[in-house]
């Protein structure tokens, strides 16, 4: 039903707000998801974890301390950020300097929850992410982890995608090719989800947010689901 719905040439409700945001913890597949909904939705896409990451790379760069708070929060502020909005070319640059691939790396990984439990650092990046949800004319398919209850706690269509734990690390591992140990996964998972906690709820849905457990589904079946929640709003089905 939804392929019939959400098919490769369906523009939906061309010319009117439509805003999916996604929230979930470490390795529960919100990015791959989220990209594949932009796809088939024709809406821009926009990864607000890689704007945590991309603030931490600026901020390990030019030597601040993760620990001021005050450094944290003008660096958000400084930061010369360029990142990509559509679902297919990921590309992320600060200053001009490609760091797309580099903030997927563990010594950013394990240092993004430092940036993104800075207050003042968080409330930056949001007002940046409503700005650019408004210059896609309210368009787009916005996923991390606070999207659904402060970013853009007014979207039409709001879900939380989850997973088990051994879901999410078995995903995160095949995610990293396999490169990293069990603890460096539980690192970049299970502690930096407790560490972000601290500042924001992702583990349970906010009112009128649908949870949409991934854990004994594929890609294929997440991202069916996925667009079925969007169907049932849309179209009553």
């Amino acid at each position: 039903m939804t392929r019939d719905l959400f098919g490769p040439e369906t523009v939906v409700r061309p010319g009117k707000p439509l805003v999916v945001a996604i929230d979930g913890p470490s390795g529960s597949g919100k990015s791959s998801v989220s990209k594949e909904v932009a796809r088939r939705l024709k809406l821009a896409y926009l990864d607000t974890g890689a704007m945590y990451r991309a603030l931490t790379w600026y901020c390990l760069k030019t030597g601040i301390d993760l620990t001021d708070g005050a450094a944290v929060e003008q660096a958000s502020k400084d930061l010369p950020l360029e990142l990509s909005t559509s679902a297919n070319a990921e590309y992320v640059s600060v200053a001009g300097v490609d760091i797309t691939e580099e903030i997927r790396e563990p010594r950013i990984s394990s240092s993004v929850s430092a940036v993104a439990t800075t207050l003042g650092a968080r409330n930056e990046l949001i007002r940046r992410q409503r700005q650019l949800i408004d210059q896609h004319h309210r368009r787009m398919v916005v996923e991390g982890r606070d999207i659904t209850t402060v970013v853009a706690p007014n979207a039409e269509i709001r879900m939380l995608l989850t997973a088990s734990e051994e879901a999410r690390l078995r995903r995160r591992g095949l995610q990293l090719g396999g490169t990293q140990s069990k603890e460096q996964l539980a690192a970049q998972v299970i502690h930096r989800d407790a560490k972000d906690s601290t500042v924001v709820n992702f583990t349970q849905a906010a009112d009128g947010v649908v949870t949409l457990d991934s854990s004994d589904l594929d890609f294929d079946e997440t991202v069916e689901t996925a667009l079925s929640i969007v169907g049932k709003v849309i179209y009553g089905d």
